[in-house]
């Protein structure tokens, strides 16, 4: 696994992109574009008075009725996850960016709460043998305190002489980065393990309850190396590519086994789940807020303030 750290947002021109300026790319830019100018034809009277989270609220209607209006979301979120979209007003009195990326892009977190079901054994395996890869890689000082933790959040019966009455206690497991980070943090109050702290966890893990495939095509270079045992400078070439073929024939090409793989990756078939988060200007000041869009429906809407 790769340990090369990151410590800034890095944008990677992407080969081909000035050719994929295609149908679907101007509806999706000039649908967005429509909810800026007509949120500034509302309030451009009275632009002062306006409040940053009554103008997050408008965003986020707007653009969630957008993406219900798209019959072929796969388009619609194969262009958001490209590349961000900035849109402005004409006199940039209003301006937004847009980015999106897929929920069920890692493995499940939650999978190592399967111990004890045997008809989720392999979700279990890859999930198990991951985090016990990444905690040897990056020398997490007490795994098993760590994964103890993370299984109490999760909820599981991970512990064989589990007191039945417990079951009654059960979590909706981890549902968010957030939740998780929050166990990470009460870990390292606790244990004061130096290096919890450089493991690129969202590079492996996605933390959705629901999901129990992996959206391998968007998957980072680093789950993708681990998971085919394909050198990583391969993958980040491949990813790179705007045209790239599919996850399945890259991995044949360069001597991977994707059928080992194959029953919990979701191959070609488009898994309606995403993040979004949006930032706006508002009187010289930036703000931010994010949703998740999942099967038709936009929740968990999370205002973040001035930034």
């Amino acid at each position: 696994m790769d340990k090369t750290q990151n410590t800034g947002i890095v944008v990677k021109n992407r080969q081909g992109f000035a050719l994929l300026i295609t149908l679907s790319v101007l509806s999706v830019i000039i649908a967005l574009t429509m909810v800026l100018l007509s949120y500034f034809e509302e309030v451009q009277q009275d632009a002062g008075d306006t409040k940053a989270l009554i103008q997050a609220d408008v965003y986020y209607t707007n653009i969630t009725n957008i993406f219900q209006g798209f019959k072929n979301k796969k388009d619609l979120f194969a262009v958001l996850y490209s590349t961000a979209l900035p849109l402005r007003t004409p006199d940039s009195q209003f301006s937004l960016v847009l980015q999106c990326d897929p929920l069920y892009k890692g493995v499940n977190i939650n999978w190592l709460g399967l111990g004890n079901d045997s008809k989720k054994s392999e979700l279990y395996t890859v999930a198990q043998e991951l985090f016990e890869g990444l905690a040897q890689d990056y020398n997490i000082e007490d795994a098993g305190r760590l994964q103890e933790m993370l299984l109490e959040e999760i909820g599981g019966t991970y512990n064989s002489v589990q007191k039945e009455e417990s079951r009654l206690h059960q979590k909706n497991g981890i549902i968010s980065y957030q939740q998780f980070a929050e166990v990470i943090s009460r870990y390292q109050f606790e244990i004061d393990d130096p290096l919890i702290g450089s493991v690129p966890w969202k590079k492996y893990f996605s933390f959705s309850p629901k999901a129990d495939k992996i959206d391998g095509e968007y998957s980072s270079p680093e789950l993708l190396s681990y998971l085919f045992g394909i050198d990583i400078s391969t993958v980040e070439e491949w990813a790179s590519f705007i045209e790239k073929g599919t996850l399945e024939s890259f991995v044949t090409q360069n001597g991977g086994d994707y059928a080992q793989r194959k029953s919990i990756l979701a191959g070609e078939t488009f898994l309606e789940a995403t993040e979004c988060s949006v930032r706006y200007a508002l009187a010289d000041q930036q703000y931010r807020f994010s949703f998740e869009y999942i099967q038709g429906e936009a929740k968990h809407f999370e205002f973040f303030g001035k930034q």
